[in-house]
């Protein structure tokens, strides 16, 4: 079942067109990478099917055209951005509290509370390290701990659709390998995924499908088991040379 279907994709900023022409599309319980240069409009790719930007073509969500960010959240899609946006000020149970209010909102009473105790639960379950820290103000967590409240928050949402941008970005080794051990839980989890990541190797091993965009457009794309063989793949985005090509 295709959940996110986007067809002849142009966005930007003003009159600075970044996007032309992309068409790509994720399934249920579904990995999507998308890898490509800095400039590449990846991050654009992200907010204009959020519905943070203008858009033109086509945008659709488990058969229905999307509508802005609202429209979007409220039926099961949330981006983490690569600046993961917390409330620094408030503690790590708040910033957790807010990613919930729409599904409180929703069910309301004592239903929404128990819905939103249960979902935090949830999210101390895969970040045991958010439990430990549940009073401490997010301003003060480290980058990998900030990565987990972000992603923990996007889960109290009761997400459908998870769009993240860059989750890898600045943080350690060891991190990185616990951030995509997650990501790949929230797959089985049935959690479809629509991954921008300039770690090409990472992304291209845990997703199912990739894209490769480049200057706007879209280069490649196909199964990622296909694309990590693609020899412009290897060269340009996976820093080594193909099997029998010429050393220099």
């Amino acid at each position: 079942m295709t959940l996110l279907a986007v067809t002849d994709l142009s966005a930007g900023y003003g009159k600075a067109k970044v996007l032309h022409g992309v068409t790509l599309s994720v399934a249920a319980r579904q990995i999507v990478a998308i890898v490509g240069p800095n400039g590449a409009g990846k991050t654009t790719l992200m907010h204009a099917v959020m519905g943070l930007l203008p858009r033109a073509g086509q945008v659709s969500f488990m058969g229905q055209a999307a509508g802005d960010v609202g429209w979007m959240v409220q039926r099961g899609v949330v981006l983490v951005t690569e600046t993961r946006a917390l409330f620094t000020d408030m503690s790590v149970e708040d910033n957790l509290e807010l990613g919930g209010f729409s599904v409180w909102r929703q069910s309301r009473g004592r239903q929404g509370g128990r819905e939103l105790r249960s979902s935090m639960a949830d999210v101390f379950d895969i970040f045991p390290r958010l439990a430990e820290r549940r009073r401490q103000s997010a301003g003060t967590l480290s980058g990998g701990e900030r990565q987990m409240l972000a992603l923990g928050r996007a889960l109290m949402g009761q997400p459908k659709l998870l769009l993240l941008d860059e989750p890898s970005l600045g943080l350690a080794p060891k991190i990185v390998a616990d951030i995509f051990r997650v990501i790949g839980t929230l797959r089985d989890r049935g959690i479809a995924i629509l991954l921008v990541e300039q770690n090409a190797r990472a992304a291209l091993q845990m997703a199912d499908h990739g894209y490769v965009l480049e200057m706007g457009r879209v280069a490649l794309h196909g199964p990622c088991s296909v694309l990590a063989e693609d020899a412009r793949v290897i060269e340009t985005y996976l820093g080594r040379k193909r099997e029998g090509a010429a050393s220099s």
